[in-house]
């Protein structure tokens, strides 16, 4: 891929595919690759019931991310930051207190799935598939934007495939009782409103830690497709899964790790395989993507004060004090609690301090200043 840069062209891939693979990349995490946020979030509503809410999921991330990616552009605010400063004014620190509190959360989230897949996968004690985690994010982080964004592309490329292959072995395996459980099932139950509400409030924010890439951008037009594109994106492969889960629903619901559960059904050990080793390559890019937006934060102050940019062993040492601390809170508390009872506070705060100022504040701006003519990426 090549990174567009003084002199350079933005390809079409870096300007409507790269944000919503990156917003994805943010997204999947922990609890979506593992299928356990699906459990937590989508399940309870049944299958008719988890398939609308996540199509309601997907219609807000699309809907928000092309607002965000076009006020960033209009603004050139390329980090949360400077996008904050822009939209709240004095008050950006409210959004910066959040994020912190969600990096931390949801990096305690990616540690505790590492620890888990090592240890249903190869028998590993917990905390050494939190480290190789942990390990991962530092050198890709500390390598900058370029392999961030070359990360964020071919775990994208191995993500969709083998997601492909789960959905099609499924159907071999045990496709008759997916086709049961939703034929048996009723219309959706449950409040599937409040299940996609909250997953889509909590997960958006991805739009903002994603910022980074969207220098590639060369109009307001590829700013909104871009945005558009993105929802779909990334909601693709969770929605594949879920699919699939409803063949053993409702027991599913209670596992800890459904994607090892389902895994186990199909007895093909050498794609289980596969299957975890993609899983945890999810979990790379979704830590990677989250500690990256905090270097480029500190980056673009340090450059706002006349000094350099941040550094190869500033990033890395950055990325380390924050893993280690989030990795503690992971072998603390576990992965079931985090996400049943972190992420539903997370939507709140979101909420407050960065969808509601973006769809008034956000959109009055927009409409305020008129469409450039397109440009060059910076």
């Amino acid at each position: 891929m090549t990174i567009a840069g003084p002199g350079r062209a933005s390809t079409r891939f870096q300007r409507f595919l790269l944000p919503g693979f990156a917003l994805k990349a943010v997204i999947i995490g922990g609890g979506y690759a593992t299928g356990r946020e699906l459990a937590e979030y989508f399940a309870p509503a049944g299958p008719w019931g988890g398939l609308a809410a996540m199509l309601l999921a997907t219609a807000i991330w699309s809907v928000v991310a092309a607002l965000t990616f076009a006020l960033a552009r209009a603004m050139h605010a390329y980090d949360y930051r400077s996008f904050f400063q822009g939209l709240l004014g004095p008050f950006w620190i409210a959004f910066e207190i959040a994020y912190l509190i969600f990096v931390i959360l949801i990096l305690a989230v990616f540690g505790a799935a590492a620890g888990a897949i090592g240890a249903a996968t190869f028998g590993w004690p917990e905390a050494l598939g939190s480290v190789l985690l942990a390990l991962g994010i530092i050198v890709t982080t500390a390598l900058g934007t370029g392999a961030v964004e070359q990360l964020f592309k071919y775990v994208s490329i191995l993500l969709y495939a083998v997601y492909a292959l789960f959905l099609v072995l499924a159907l071999a395996s045990f496709g008759g009782l997916i086709g049961q459980g939703f034929a048996a099932a009723p219309p959706p139950a449950g409040d599937w409103v409040a299940g996609g509400l909250t997953y889509a409030a909590y997960n958006i924010v991805g739009a903002v830690v994603i910022l980074p890439v969207l220098r590639h951008l060369t109009s307001r037009r590829d700013a909104v497709v871009a945005g558009l594109i993105a929802g779909p994106l990334a909601m693709l492969p969770a929605i594949l899964f879920f699919v699939v889960m409803m063949a053993f629903y409702p027991a599913i619901a209670a596992e800890a790790l459904p994607s090892d559960f389902l895994l186990r059904q199909m007895r093909l050990p050498g794609f289980h395989l596969l299957f975890q080793l993609m899983i945890f390559a999810a979990l790379l890019e979704s830590g990677a993507g989250a500690v990256h937006a905090v270097n480029e934060r500190i980056s673009g102050a340090m450059e706002a004060r006349g000094r350099p940019p941040l550094g190869t062993r500033a990033r890395a040492a950055i990325a380390a004090v924050i893993l280690a601390g989030c990795m503690f809170v992971a072998a603390r508390v576990g992965l079931i609690a985090l996400i049943a009872s972190g992420y539903r506070f997370l939507a709140w705060m979101f909420l407050l301090v960065y969808l509601a100022p973006l769809l008034t504040i956000g959109v009055w701006r927009l409409f305020r200043t008129p469409p450039t003519a397109p440009e060059s990426p910076q």
